[in-house]
């Protein structure tokens, strides 16, 4: 059953069963309910493709995001998703990986499948030179493009952030004013979202003075990273000498690996160790302790970043190209701010 056969079986032209289709108004009541009927009594479901020409949309945002098995960026594909269908819009996702070739494949394929719009969820697809960002200013001149937590400024490009570095700031200062002198960060990318936090840690110590005696910052690398390795590989830094008395990092798993460190080196939290994660997963409270954190409005930043773009489609012209939100710190048993604050 296709359009020419409800054509056929109701009377009325092709063009007369598009208009019913795509639900214009230059259709009689009487036609609109035959049509209507006939889709019914048939099962005739019109292919979507040829619908999306007509109507130029397909209802379809495309998702680009580096690994779904990340945690941090698989939740953030959820939350988007999810406002979508409410917003009567299909999805269409691509796992980039994290290779700039393969990033721009992407871009095109999905822009060869008409989508309406292209989400890009993670800060990674931000390069540090902007002829790497070519392929996103490009696609920019054909469909909106949404940024998740990176900031990227051209023509219909809109992006959603999260402070980042004014959180690690925050936590860093905490960490500083409850007497912490010998301070370690762990960071496992060196993404726009991962520059702003290793920023922050950098402008607190700078800010502190003399109130610290010691700041390392260390990078680790993200293949395979599981929390035993970081275990491992902060057993490693202590046994080269790197002191610290409070390890910040950039996600929670580096922290939990912090964690168990710290219990199988007898080494007591928080008296004798603050740490602090990144990112509020569900992992900060399985650890034990539970771990102090910074909820960094993932939730939030998905669903403004698709308010944004329904504004978009509805040529709102004061829509903002840029929206920021302000983390929050959740304190667990990992630290005493507000005991040392309050003393």
């Amino acid at each position: 059953m296709n359009i020419y056969d409800i054509s056929e079986k109701t009377g009325v032209s092709t063009a007369t069963v598009s208009r019913v289709l795509n639900r214009s108004a230059n259709v009689s009541e009487k036609t609109r309910a035959k049509v209507l009927a006939a889709i019914e009594e048939y099962g005739y479901t019109p292919n979507v493709f040829a619908r999306g020409l007509g109507l130029n949309t397909m209802k379809t945002v495309g998702i680009m995001c580096a690994d779904s098995s990340d945690p941090y960026l698989a939740r953030a594909v959820y939350y988007i998703e999810q406002e979508l269908r409410k917003n009567n819009y299909d999805a269409l996702l691509s796992c980039t990986g994290y290779k700039l070739e393969n990033k721009a494949k992407s871009m095109t394929m999905m822009l060869s499948k008409r989508v309406d719009a292209v989400i890009l969820v993670g800060s990674n697809y931000v390069e540090a030179t902007d002829d790497k960002n070519d392929y996103i200013k490009k696609a920019a001149a054909t469909v909106p493009v949404m940024v998740v937590n990176g900031i990227l400024r051209h023509p219909n490009i809109y992006c959603t952030v999260c402070d980042d570095k004014s959180a690690i700031y925050e936590v860093t200062d905490s960490f500083i004013r409850c007497g912490r002198k010998n301070l370690l960060y762990l960071y496992n990318s060196t993404s726009f979202s991962a520059k702003a936090k290793l920023d922050g840690f950098r402008s607190a110590v700078k800010d502190s003075g003399s109130l610290i005696e010691n700041e390392y910052a260390h990078y680790i690398n993200s293949n395979n990273l599981t929390v035993h390795k970081v275990q491992e590989i902060v057993a490693e830094l202590a046994e080269k000498g790197v002191k610290f008395d409070g390890v910040i990092t950039s996600d929670d798993i580096l922290a939990v690996g912090v964690v168990k460190y710290a219990k199988s080196a007898g080494i007591k939290i928080p008296d004798e160790l603050y740490v602090a994660g990144y990112n509020n997963f569900d992992i900060s409270e399985c650890c034990d302790p539970e771990l102090t954190t910074v909820n960094n409005k993932l939730e939030n930043l998905c669903n403004q970043c698709v308010s944004t773009l329904m504004k978009v489609f509805a040529d709102d012209r004061s829509v903002p190209k840029e929206t920021v939100f302000s983390a929050e710190i959740i304190e667990r048993d990992t630290t005493e701010f507000k005991i040392k604050k309050g003393s």
